[in-house]
Formats: structure tokens, sequence, C-alpha cells
């Protein structure tokens, strides 16, 4: 693995990955001080609920950001736009790409932290798996270079965090009989359809696209050529196996949750029909 520990990348990323720590401490406090003013029923949840609802907070906050961020990048940015066919898409990174990995480390860094203390409270063992296995991506991508177009669309799956996030508000709430909580739950469906399903084929779709050869036109004489062993398989080795590994179980376990939130839904909007 060839990392790229220039003169920039040594500022920026321990700076990013302390800044990722920083705003989770930040919004933490800040979560906890807004609802003690705005929400009353907050004084008389738990203590390991207020921990909880304050950690929602940094989750919901770097969710927004990550989400953000990676769609900038992906989509407006001209990152992985154009450039020479010997440009590949996976090697491509950009020290805007560079800091929010490096955010998003601290980020995650904080978040395991707290549900390995507390645990099981703040998550199982899924939760764990998850956040390692996001930790160890991330963390590989940022330091070697490498794969950052594929980290980014995994990183925008976080958008669907903040609907995950208002759900578990409202049930504290005692808001699970409102229209709200039901316009979460359908906003919430669909978004995990997109961004976490319908992405994620995308996502392998590319990597099978982008795998071994890409083709090329000659031209001149009219004549489509291939060249072997290019783009996704000239990863480093460690990169390539993690590329082929890590998301799929990630996949497995937004099928899982999947699953779970339409059953949700369907029972939400069955209640809710039914008491009308």
């Amino acid at each position: 693995m060839e990392g790229s520990f220039g003169p920039k990348e040594q500022i920026l990323w321990p700076l990013s990955v302390f800044l990722g720590i920083i705003m989770c401490k930040v919004v933490y406090e800040m979560t906890r001080k807004v609802s003690t003013v705005s929400f009353k029923g907050y004084n008389n949840l738990t203590k390991l609920q207020k921990i909880e609802w304050n950690n929602r907070g940094f989750s919901t906050f770097h969710a927004v950001v990550a989400a953000a961020f990676s769609f900038y990048l992906l989509v407006l940015s001209d990152l992985f736009k154009g450039g020479s066919e010997e440009d590949f898409l996976v090697y491509r990174k950009s020290l805007l790409s560079d800091a929010m990995f490096g955010i998003s480390v601290g980020y995650f860094l904080s978040d395991l932290a707290m549900i390995l203390w507390l645990f099981p409270s703040l998550g199982g063992k899924e939760y764990v798996l998850h956040h390692g296995l996001s930790l160890y991506a991330i963390s590989l991508a940022l330091i070697s270079g490498q794969a950052h177009i594929y980290i980014l669309m995994v990183l925008f799956t976080e958008a669907t965090t903040p609907f995950v996030n208002l759900r578990w508000y409202l049930e504290i709430a005692g808001q699970k009989n409102s229209n709200i909580y039901v316009y979460n739950g359908v906003v919430l469906f669909f978004g995990w359809l997109v961004a976490r399903i319908l992405l994620f084929i995308y996502f392998f779709t590319h990597i099978f696209l982008n795998f071994d050869q890409v083709c090329c036109r000659d031209r001149e004489y009219n004549i489509v050529y291939i060249i072997q062993n290019l783009k996704v398989r000239t990863m480093f080795p460690l990169g390539l196996y993690s590329l082929l590994t890590a998301p799929p179980i990630i996949a497995v376990m937004n099928v899982v949750w999947f699953w779970k939130i339409f059953k949700g839904m369907v029972k939400t909007l069955s209640k809710k029909r039914h008491s009308k």
C-alpha cells in the first residue's frame, strides 16, 4: 500500500479526526442544553435515556454533514467526472474528501467508544459490527488514498440516520400515535430503499463494471479494444479484498434493517387506519 503522507496530509488527517471528536462533544452538550430548556419531557428521562438522546444529537449532525459533503463530491464537483483513460476513479481523491473521512473517523471513534462503554444500552452487537467495519473502511481509504468514490457512496447512506433518530425521539416522547411519527416512518422507508438498498445495488454494479477491464475506442481505425487488469483490480490487495468483503456485510445488515422498517411501517399504518 502506497499511502500519501505529504505535508498537507500530516496536518489534515489528525486535525480532521480531532475535529470530528470535538464535534461530537460540542453537539452532545448543545443537545443536552437545548433539550433541557425546550423539551419538558427531557428532565423526566432516565440517565441512560438522556445519554442516548444526546448521543443521537451528534449522530444526526454527523449524518447531515457526511451526506451533504458526499453528495457534493460525488454529484456536484468535478472530482469523479471526466479525466483521462489512465486516470482511474479508484485513485481520485481531494483534500475535502480526506477532511470528510477524518471527521467521520472521529465520529465513529466517539460513537463506538460510547456504545462499548454502555454496552448494550446504546446498541447491540450489530452496531459494534457496523461501526467497526465503517471505521476500518474509512481509515483504510484515508491512509491509502484509494476508493474514495466508493466510501463516499457508503457515507451518503447516512442520509437516513436523522429519520431513524427522529423515530426514536418520537417514541421516547410518547408520540407513536402522532401524524409526524407516521410520516417519518414512510419517509424512512423510502429513504432507506433509495439510499441503502438501491444505492448499494448501484455500488456493486459499478464495481463489477469497473473491476477487470475498460473498453477504449481507437478513433482512427474505429476499433474497440480492451485494456486488461485496470481500475478496481489495480488497487493494493488489502484494499481490494476489503472492498469486496466489508460492503456486502453492511449491505446484508441494511436489508435486515429494511425488513424491520417495512414491518414497523405496515404495523403503524394499520393501527392508524383502525383508529379512524
